[in-house]
């Protein structure tokens, strides 16, 4: 059974940074394509980024240029390391994976899900 775990949120000011980790079990991680997205109080959720098994990397306009999306295929594990932090960024954070190793923008792409985790900027 394919399991998703993000951990690292937390409560920053603004201009700060958090790193947010999803460690993956239960199939073959580098084949995968693997995606961040997140969900704020009373909206839909969104993507943030996404990257598939080699690196290749795609981002939501909103985070390009402040955070960056990164993965550990021996550790089974996948980064989003968030920088420049802005208070529009409060969210819950969820990781996704795919069955297929093409990136996606769209949650309905992705079939497994993490529980996610909280992400808090202050101002």
């Amino acid at each position: 059974q394919v399991q998703l775990v993000e951990s690292g949120g937390g409560l920053v000011q603004a201009g700060g940074s958090l790193r947010l980790s999803c460690l993956t079990s239960g199939s073959t991680f580098s084949t995968y394509a693997m995606g961040w997205f997140r969900q704020a109080p009373g909206k839909e959720r969104e993507f943030v980024a996404a990257c598939t098994w080699s690196g290749g990397n795609t981002y939501a306009d909103s985070v390009r240029g402040r955070f960056a999306i990164s993965r550990d295929n021996a550790k089974n594990t996948v980064y989003l390391q968030m920088n420049s932090l802005k208070p529009e960024d409060t969210a819950v954070y969820y990781c996704a994976r795919r069955v297929v190793a093409v990136v996606a923008t769209s949650e309905y792409e992705y079939d497994y899900w993490g529980q996610g985790t909280q992400v808090t900027v202050s101002s």
